[in-house]
């Protein structure tokens, strides 16, 4: 079973007070010979639809030196995942999962923003202490 990051619990509560339901904690990710554990799996009813959104979540924390380190490490992760959930679950959204001080410290760059965007990733970021979503990326 995989290590729970810092903000495990923290993201959790943010997505409950989101609307969210948890479905996975974690959500294991089974491709041919490997399996993977994103660490969350919810979903949202969307009523006006009358459909279901679902996720996976991959919280991470950047708490190394160097914030371009642990972008690379998240990124590697992330194209795995989205690789593997894209064969497993088609309707299954990644998001990363960051704080909102490394959003405001790193993500806003303009070479960070230019990558996010070209690389198409998504990611939503949650305030650590009040254990709240303040804005989804969805690229």
């Amino acid at each position: 079973m995989p290590r729970l990051d810092l903000y495990h619990n923290v993201v959790r509560v943010a997505l409950v007070k989101d609307g969210w339901t948890i479905t996975h904690d974690p959500l294991t990710i089974e491709f041919e010979d490997l399996t993977v554990y994103a660490d969350l799996g919810a979903e949202k009813i969307i009523a006006a639809q009358k459909s279901k959104l679902k996720i996976a979540v991959e919280v991470k924390v950047f708490s190394s030196p160097s914030p371009v380190t642990e972008l690379e490490r998240a990124i590697g992760q992330y194209y795995l995942y989205l690789t593997f959930i894209a064969k497993q679950e088609p309707d299954r959204a990644l998001y990363l999962a960051i704080p909102e001080r490394i959003y405001n410290n790193f993500f806003q760059r303009p070479s960070i923003q230019v990558f996010v965007k070209e690389r198409e990733i998504s990611f939503f970021v949650f305030n650590p202490e009040q254990e709240e979503i303040i804005k989804w990326i969805v690229n």
